[in-house]
């Protein structure tokens, strides 16, 4: 039997602060939960039976967080810990949020209250784990429950379907089949839930280990409401040499895989893995729309990365991503067919690819490049056996290509050249849009000849530009 959990000290302050003063105090929900299976808890809730204004008395600095819901933050150094009122929530009118919220002074009946019977325990150091529905039978059992009757649970807040596969996915756990019935039939529930609140429990089930577990959103109906696409692409074939799944497991599979090479990546940042998981979610989306078969039965997909470059826009902006985001994934996508063909001839690496790989680096940009090739051979390790090695060998030269172009500083951007808008107005160019068609020229010059990109070399090719054009 689990008795003991090692909190931090902040923690132990909090709770023993409580205690002083006559309250209970407890540590609940998803840091319990992790802290049973070995995780480091990303945060730590405190639920407590003194009331919001009790506890602002005996703290000296708290942040009214979410007050009339019982919640204050509590600011000890630099660090904020939330601090709610054990509560019961009235009825839920739009699925969303309890139309009341009333304090109690029984622990229980909070966590009653809550999602998952993982997420209903808590725990104090001289207590001991207060666990009332089997939450630690449940992780015992790798299994995701609801507290109580899951059909009331999901009417209360729609979300917690979601989330539900979310954690499924996250703790690599199966959904109890009542639980699972229950999904089913309030999936339709989901349209009264923000896309903002959705995109957050999307983002960390594609980040995650069991990102697969997207399925049961397609299972339960649940995909409909905030991914349709993906639906079609799981009816989509791709009866050719190169693909052993439909559109929308090879999806899934690139996600997969994006997040095994991941690990050897993870300099790069969290908003970087995410736009990956994305990139590799919808890069083949406008397949279906696409597919055509010749004569010989087989499937071809002809435009599928420009059409998914605007179809992942419309999608991302419809979950209500950042404009960053939007941007770098789309244009993951439409250049993620890209093959380095040049860089590798009969086999052997060649400097001859290095021309096209500037250009595609000015295109997509300098920053875009160590994703795209990680999303490239996610993709081509999703694909069938049919010429894997060849294909990854010409990935492999690709890469280095652009880390020996990187190295010599080579310029693939109009910014990188020697000479800018100053110098070719001191030619007599007047400001305006001569100016910058006098620099595109210059750089068409370096991507074919990166030696040339001196100010020297540069300005007597401007000059003669002038000239011409005089």
């Amino acid at each position: 039997m689990i008795k003991k959990i090692k909190i931090p000290e902040q923690v132990a302050f909090i709770l023993t602060t409580l205690e002083q003063h006559g309250y209970e105090g407890y540590a609940v929900g998803g840091c319990v939960r992790d802290s049973i299976l070995g995780r480091e808890p990303e945060d730590w809730d405190i639920t407590t039976s003194a009331q919001p204004e009790q506890v602002k008395a005996l703290f000296r600095r708290t942040v009214d967080t979410g007050i009339l819901h019982g919640t204050v933050t509590v600011l000890l150094g630099e660090e904020g810990y939330e601090v709610t009122t054990y509560r019961l929530d009235g009825e839920y009118e739009d699925h969303r949020h309890p139309n009341k919220v009333e304090f109690t002074p029984d622990l229980i009946e909070d966590l009653k209250r809550r999602d998952f019977t993982i997420n209903a325990m808590a725990y104090n150091p001289g207590i001991g784990i207060v666990d009332k529905f089997d939450g630690i039978r449940d992780i015992r059992k790798g299994c995701i429950r609801c507290v109580g009757e899951a059909e009331e649970r999901f009417e209360e807040d729609a979300l917690r379907m979601l989330r539900g596969i979310r954690f499924a996915g996250q703790l690599l756990f199966t959904i109890e089949p009542l639980t699972l019935q229950a999904m089913e039939k309030k999936a339709p529930l989901l349209v009264n839930v923000s896309a903002e609140r959705i995109r957050t429990e999307l983002t960390k089930l594609l980040i995650s280990n069991g990102a697969d577990c997207l399925l049961l959103a397609v299972k339960t109906g649940l995909s409909p409401h905030f991914l349709p696409e993906l639906d079609s692409m799981l009816a989509t074939p791709q009866r050719n040499p190169h693909h052993r799944w439909d559109v929308g497991n090879h999806s899934i599979q690139t996600i997969l895989h994006i997040n095994k090479l991941w690990g050897e990546k993870r300099e790069l940042g969290q908003k970087a893995h995410i736009i990956l998981a994305y990139s590799a979610l919808l890069h083949d989306v406008a397949k279906p729309e696409c597919r055509m078969t010749d004569e010989d039965g087989v499937d071809h997909f002809y435009r599928h990365n420009e059409l998914g470059a605007e179809k992942a826009k419309k999608i991302l902006r419809r979950l209500k991503f950042d404009n960053e985001t939007i941007s770098m994934v789309s244009r993951l996508i439409f250049y993620h067919d890209t093959r380095h063909e040049n860089c590798l001839q009969n086999g052997v690496y060649s400097n001859n690819g290095k021309k096209e790989m500037r250009r595609l680096m000015g295109k997509i940009g300098k920053e875009a490049m160590p994703l795209l090739f990680l999303l490239q051979r996610a993709d081509l390790l999703a694909q069938s056996d049919y010429k894997r090695e060849e294909k990854l060998a010409k990935l492999s030269a690709g890469e280095r290509c652009y880390e020996e172009i990187m190295a010599a500083g080579e310029a693939v951007t109009i910014k990188d050249l020697a000479v800018g808008g100053q110098q070719i107005m001191e030619l007599g160019v007047k400001p305006g849009p001569e100016i910058g068609r006098v620099l595109q020229e210059l750089l068409k010059v370096v991507l074919e000849s990166p030696e040339k990109n001196t100010k020297e070399n540069l300005l007597e090719i401007a000059g003669r530009i002038v000239d011409d054009t005089a």
